[in-house]
């Protein structure tokens, strides 16, 4: 199992250093001078000259990468118009927010975790249930409901379901407020107060998404040989169904839930557009239509984080669920 976890621990390292490459010579190696998308549209030839200055873009561009890396992982010195020293992980210089793009992810981003993670545990949780129930229960009132529950789902969109629940919970009925961050370390209440709809909307259509899936899964599975075959043993229902089915059907799902989990995390751009929470989607299209370069790379790295960490360990559950995959 550790050479197993240290193999793909490698190859997550070679993937994130690839993005790492491709995004900056993205930004700093095409045919245009990146000063100005970065600097603010009132700065003057004297400023843009002072910022390709402090940004060190006369420099050679490798040493431009190296020194872009070497702020990720010990920190770096800037001009004391950009602050001074920066803390690692340094992930360079706004100056369209005038700070570190540190701090700003060190604001938005506990906002995008607090609507993912537990969106994802609703609806994973929820779903994945909802489709086992239905397939065991295939022709029944129960079947035909959770498939239309899927059909419904999987038909709306994000923004549409966000604006009734907060037209109907929160500006008609007053059941709960309008969606706003608090953080959980300060008032854990107040936290789940304010993301509550959030969760509801984000885990609503993936819940139905899920549930179609694993229904399709669990009757696949339902009609292979070693299910018959551990029905024919006499085995308890119980056991046939939670311990063999179940755990074939789950791990197509995994490998589904894993990429949906990481993708979240990378911005949930109309989640938190649609409640008016500042997470990491929001500060990314916000940094997109201002060309604040500095941030949109920092925002593309952690997205790749985020993915690359979601697929280990989707490789670990795999690994936990099915022993051949070791061998790999």
């Amino acid at each position: 199992m550790l050479r197993f976890l240290v193999k793909r621990l490698l190859s997550a390292i070679l993937v994130l250093l690839a993005v790492s490459v491709l995004s900056f010579l993205m930004f700093f190696a095409l045919p245009r001078d990146p000063v100005t998308a970065m600097c603010p549209k009132n700065c003057d030839a004297q400023r843009l000259e002072r910022v390709r200055q402090e940004l060190g873009l006369s420099d050679p561009l490798y040493q431009q990468y190296v020194g872009y890396m070497k702020g990720i992982f010990v920190g770096r010195d800037l001009n004391s118009a950009q602050g001074g020293h920066c803390d690692a992980p340094c992930l360079g210089y706004s100056y369209v927010n005038s700070e570190p793009v540190t701090h700003t992810l060190t604001r938005v981003l506990p906002v995008t975790l607090s609507i993912v993670i537990p969106a994802a545990v609703l609806w994973f949780g929820l779903g994945v249930g909802l489709g086992m129930t239905s397939a065991l229960r295939r022709g029944t009132l129960l079947d035909r409901l959770a498939i239309g529950f899927s059909l419904t789902g999987a038909s709306l969109q994000l923004y549409f379901v966000g604006a009734v629940l907060l037209l109907v919970f929160s500006y008609t009925l007053h059941v709960v407020p309008v969606p706003h961050y608090t953080s959980i370390l300060v008032d854990p209440l107040r936290w789940a107060d304010g993301l509550v709809l959030a969760w509801v909307t984000l885990a609503f259509l993936f819940c139905a998404i899920y549930a179609r899936l694993s229904r399709a899964q669990m009757v696949e599975t339902l009609s292979e040989d070693f299910v018959r075959t551990a029905r024919a043993k006499g085995l308890p229902r119980s056991t046939v169904y939670g311990r063999h089915a179940l755990r074939a059907a789950i791990t197509p799902l995994i490998t589904i839930a894993g990429m949906d989990v990481g993708a979240a995390l990378g911005g949930t751009v109309v989640t938190e557009t649609t409640f008016g929470l500042q997470g990491l989607g929001r500060t990314a299209w916000d940094a997109v239509r201002e060309g604040d370069l500095p941030t949109i790379m920092a925002t593309v790295l952690i997205a790749a984080v985020f993915i690359v960490v979601a697929n280990i360990v989707v490789d670990v559950l795999y690994a936990a669920i099915d022993p051949r995959v070791r061998l790999r």
